[in-house]
This record gives structure tokens, C-alpha cells and sequence, in this order.
């Protein structure tokens, strides 16, 4: 299992208790400690599950899961610890989804799953990505107590649930996940620049999702 190169780790002290640190938690399991799988299990399992459903769809997102976790135990011993645990699982999982994807000829490559279509609001944003004018008026409404409305989470959910793969699992790891750009060219394998590219587009069609709502009462 190729390992991706990442840069500077800062270690969280309180995220793999009882064990001291990352590094003690990795020699456990990489000495099959008992205690250690049950942490990992607990740790990442839904995390990398949703990362897996992103790009492979839900009905088969936990085989994906299972099957990378057998990847994980045999790499273990030669994880050489360049990246953080988490990126390092990460990309597993995403390379067990492509990997059954190509199995079932449902990808062929990235610019099917979002680069090369169509950015139909482009010309609402300026060169650096931000809107030109800003989304329409909220209507006396703020944002916060729209995102309370079922009907707009639905409509948030059903565009977050429509985006390609690559543009969903790149909204996931940053604005879900909270991880950073370089961790996730890592674990995606894609250039940072492609990763803005698909988080700018994640972003617009959420935010087209909401003026449109706000506008109408309705989906996109």
C-alpha cells in the first residue's frame, strides 16, 4: 500500500485514550493489541464509511469498509507514518471504492465524476470565487433560522446526495471532516488546484440549492 506523503502532523494527545499517542496506539496495533482495533473501530468506522458512500454509493459502502480494513491490517506493519492515521485510512477506503467501482465499470476517471461539466454559475462569482453580487435577499428570514427548516435541509441533503463522487467526497473531507487541503490531495489523489475546483463547485450548487429555495420554496 503506497503511502502518502503529508506535512507537518500535529498530534492530538486526547484522540486514541487510553493510549498516550498516535505512535503508541499505531505500535498496538500493529502488535494486534485488542483494545487498540476496538479504538480504531470506534474512531473511524462511520467517518470512513460516509467517505466510502460518497464515491461508491451507500448500498455497498460497507463492503468497502470491510474490505479495506483488511488492506489496513496487512499495511499496518509497513505504515511508515509520513501522514496521519486518519489520511493514511482515508485513502484506502477511497482506493477500495474506485477500485470497486472499475470492478463494476462505474468509473472511469476524474473528469467523470465532475471536473469537466459545466459550471452553470460561474458568471455569479468574481476571479477569486466569491460571489459577484451576493445570493439573493433572505427575506427578513436569517440564514440560521432558514437551516432550521425540514424543507430546505431536504433540499440541502438531496443536492449534497446528487453531487459527482469526487465533488462530494472533497466537500465531505473539508467542511465535514474539517481536514486539510494537503491531506486531502493525499488521500483523493487529485492536485490542490482540482480539489478547489471541486469544493467551489460543491459549494455553488449548495448555495444555488438555497437561493432558489429562499426565492421559491422548492428544490433546485
Amino acid at each position: 500500500m503506497t503511502e502518502p506523503t503529508s506535512g507537518k502532523r500535529i498530534p492530538d494527545k486526547t484522540l486514541y485514550l487510553p493510549f498516550e499517542n498516535e505512535d503508541s496506539f499505531i505500535d498496538a496495533l500493529t502488535s494486534q493489541d485488542e483494545a487498540a482495533f476496538r479504538v480504531l473501530m470506534k474512531k473511524h468506522y462511520n467517518p470512513l464509511r460516509s467517505l466510502a458512500a460518497t464515491i461508491a454509493g451507500d448500498a455497498i459502502a460497507d463492503e468497502v469498509v470491510q474490505q479495506a480494513w483488511i488492506s489496513v491490517m496487512r499495511a499496518l506493519p509497513r505504515f511508515q507514518r509520513r501522514s496521519s492515521l486518519k489520511t493514511w485510512l482515508s485513502r484506502i477506503v477511497v482506493n477500495e471504492a474506485k477500485t470497486r467501482l472499475r470492478r463494476e465499470k462505474r468509473y472511469s476517471s476524474l473528469e467523470a465524476m465532475g471536473f469537466n461539466e459545466p459550471d452553470p454559475f460561474f458568471d455569479q462569482f468574481d476571479q477569486r470565487g466569491h460571489w459577484g453580487s451576493g445570493p439573493v435577499s433572505w427575506h427578513g428570514d436569517t440564514p440560521e433560522s432558514l437551516l432550521q427548516k425540514e424543507e430546505l435541509n431536504h433540499c440541502i441533503q438531496s443536492t449534497l446526495n446528487n453531487l459527482p463522487p469526487m465533488q462530494k467526497a472533497t466537500f465531505q473531507l473539508r467542511e465535514m471532516q474539517g481536514m486539510d487541503y494537503e491531506n486531502i490531495c493525499n488521500t483523493l489523489e487529485v492536485s490542490e488546484s482540482n480539489i478547489r475546483v471541486l469544493l467551489h463547485r460543491a459549494r455553488v450548487k449548495l448555495m444555488k440549492t438555497i437561493e432558489v429555495y429562499q426565492e421559491t420554496g422548492q428544490c433546485s
